[in-house]
């Protein structure tokens, strides 16, 4: 069943300006820290725009549209909100804080990548983006305090065995398994186009013409490259007839016959195309190549990390859930929650 929020998106000026003027809506306590309707309006503002969506409620604040973007994107934003809370509470019982010198670090490389040269411009920057100097620095401190208790309580505390690593490689060859290659040389020799059908003189001429160039090949003695940049009427002619090189996955099936029946270097008699006629020389052809496990060890472990990662986060957080008092001050939210954690659990199985 779908959610309804009964929250008018605004824009997120509109949004601190009225914090000002009104009291806050707490939507949920965690451990005694507060979440609000405007910090929710914030993160939707910011996932609207990061999915390139701005709708505008002002001229119409039953937008179905918006309804169901919000719909869409609530429960994990809840979850996640949540999440970081608990996980920023768990970082600040470690003793994490961002340092002056980290700080001025962080701001000194924004305004580097940004290009932005005085203290004046960084200010109007910030007030571009509706942020004191404060919101950033909470919102820096927030977030190397998530990536350090992640590093340190989860993925510190992880390791890829070589049982792990040769079960995964077993199971997953596939991906360490690379089809044969080919590279071709083509020579087109067109026939031109009548809507009346096929003109047979035509076509019978450059039949011939095809045949003739492979003569000049195959018993003449005269370079396929060459003679590709010079007669071909395929665009390919300005590579010398270069194609590929391709998988042989990607290769329609009767052209796989032919071209597994050939050696390098040999040209093809000429195969009849939609566009006229077709040499193909055959350059180079790679076996099937399959990575060993020793090659492969650096791959699997990214993966088998990855995986293990996903899993013990999510062992991780919701010990920290049960141990923490969550009070919910808004039903729907409330629900919204329990579905984003539905989601969540469907995606990590």
């Amino acid at each position: 069943m779908k959610l309804k929020f009964l929250l008018p998106l605004l824009i997120v000026s509109a949004v601190a300006s009225a914090r000002a003027e009104i009291i806050e809506q707490i939507l949920v306590k965690v451990n005694g820290e507060i979440f609000t309707k405007s910090d929710l309006e914030q993160r939707q503002v910011a996932a609207l725009r990061q999915k390139g969506q701005a709708i505008d409620l002002k001229s119409d604040p039953n937008n179905v549209q918006l309804r169901k973007a919000l719909d869409d994107i609530t429960p994990q934003l809840i979850v996640d909100a949540v999440d970081e809370m608990l996980i920023v509470q768990r970082g600040k019982e470690l003793g994490y804080k961002l340092s002056d010198e980290q700080f001025k670090s962080v701001v000194d490389n924004i305004r580097k990548e940004n290009k932005i040269e005085s203290d004046e411009q960084f200010q109007a920057a910030l007030k571009a983006e509706n942020m004191t100097m404060a919101d950033l620095r909470r919102n820096l401190e927030r977030s190397m305090i998530v990536q350090r208790v992640q590093q340190n309580e989860v993925m510190s505390k992880i390791g890829v065995t070589d049982d792990e690593a040769k079960a995964y490689y077993e199971a997953h060859m596939n991906e360490f398994t690379s089809a044969p290659t080919v590279t071709l040389r083509e020579i087109l020799v067109s026939t031109p186009t009548d809507p009346k059908g096929i003109n047979v003189g035509a076509d019978e001429a450059a039949l011939e013409k095809a045949q003739e160039i492979r003569r000049r090949v195959t018993t003449g003695g005269e370079n396929f490259d060459k003679l590709a940049g010079e007669v071909s009427d395929s665009p390919s002619k300005a590579n010398g007839g270069l194609i590929g090189p391709l998988s042989v996955n990607d290769i329609a099936p009767d052209l796989r016959k032919l071209i597994e029946k050939m050696k390098p270097g040999e040209v093809s008699e000429p195969i009849r195309i939609t566009r006229g006629y077709q040499l193909l020389k055959l350059e180079t052809i790679t076996a099937t190549q399959v990575m060993s496990l020793e090659q492969a060890r650096e791959q699997i472990s990214e993966r088998v990390f990855t995986d293990k990662r996903k899993a013990e986060f999510q062992k991780y957080i919701q010990k920290l859930r049960a141990q923490a008092i969550i009070e919910w001050k808004n039903p729907e939210i409330h629900k919204a929650f329990d579905e984003g954690v539905k989601q969540t659990a469907v995606v990590g199985d």
